[in-house]
């Protein structure tokens, strides 16, 4: 095969998969060739970067198996490597895997930095330009035709993808408050909400199921990632709580409006210009163990979600 770069995530989230994205498409630009992606699975990167003209293929970073990777990697003979993280395991699998020019975060490094501004340093002093950081998803037009030729999506309705599910039950608004505002919007709007949830969100989805706008909702709980990506491309907004839903939407160029109770909104919610953020009354940003779910205004979250889909 010939050689190209390694490009090796090790953070497990979708979000952070995503807003890395830029810094892959940087390097491949950079070097003119593809690159391969070595990424977790839960970053689900072989759904995300499905279509994505920079990246020639995913290799699955196994949680262990130190040497098993080794193997994966060493035959494509790769040129280099850029390895965002400060991991000294993933130090020594690309130096024994044979790759010569390796460029990674300094060792033990990284705790406490904001995600996206380490990572975009990390590539903008090794490649020596600017990146643009408003990196976006790729996907097929007849996909995503056909996604909104099923759902019956158009421009007659506010089509709005709804985040209630997130990684933690500290970072989720509640969900009271969340039906309390899409029937506040839906008496205002002709509506549909894409519930984005996943197969543990049941008593969130339940919930919604039992509200007066049953009957205007989709839910994503069953569907993959790749089934999801042409559905969210058709509709023009995200509300919901910091999560990878609200990064993949914001990635396809959704109005977004996170909201932050429990998570850094300078690392999850600045990278692109579509992200508005609220965060818990009285702070200027909410970081880790803010816990201030309780403490966001349903009565700013009403007006500034009008003010999105207005």
């Amino acid at each position: 095969m010939n050689q190209t770069a390694l490009v090796i995530i090790k953070s497990m989230g979708i979000g952070d998969l995503v807003i890395l994205k830029s810094n892959i498409e940087a390097i491949s630009k950079f070097i003119n060739k593809k690159v391969v992606v070595l990424a977790q699975a839960n970053t689900r990167a072989v759904e995300i970067l499905k279509y994505d003209p920079h990246v020639l293929e995913i290799i699955n970073l196994d949680k262990k198996g130190f040497f098993n990777i080794i193997k994966k990697i060493k035959h494509y003979h790769f040129s280099q490597s850029y390895i965002y993280s400060d991991s000294l395991r993933l130090y020594l699998i690309t130096k024994l895997s044979g790759i010569k020019e390796n460029f990674q975060y300094k060792l033990f490094s990284k705790k406490n930095k904001n995600f996206f501004k380490t990572a975009k340093k990390f590539t903008e002093s090794i490649l020596g330009i600017q990146i643009d950081h408003e990196s976006k998803i790729f996907w097929d037009n007849k996909e995503i035709e056909n996604a909104r030729e099923k759902f019956k999506i158009s421009d007659n309705t506010k089509n709005i993808v709804c985040g209630i599910s997130a990684s933690g039950h500290t970072k989720r608004y509640p969900i009271t408050n969340y039906i309390k505002l899409f029937e506040n919007i839906n008496n205002k709007f002709p509506c549909k909400f894409f519930i984005a949830s996943g197969p543990k969100d049941e008593d969130l989805v339940k919930e919604m199921m039992s509200s007066s706008i049953k009957n205007k909702c989709i839910f994503f709980s069953a569907m993959t990632i790749a089934e999801t990506i042409p559905i969210i491309s058709a509709c023009k907004y995200y509300i919901g709580n910091d999560t990878g839903w609200g990064q993949i939407s914001a990635a396809l160029d959704l109005k977004s409006l996170f909201i932050f109770c429990d998570s850094p909104s300078e690392a999850y919610g600045e990278w692109r210009n579509n992200i508005k953020v609220i965060v818990p009354k009285g702070l200027k940003i909410c970081e880790h163990n803010t816990r201030g779910k309780d403490k966001i205004s349903f009565e700013e979250l009403l007006d500034r979600s009008l003010e999105l889909i207005s």
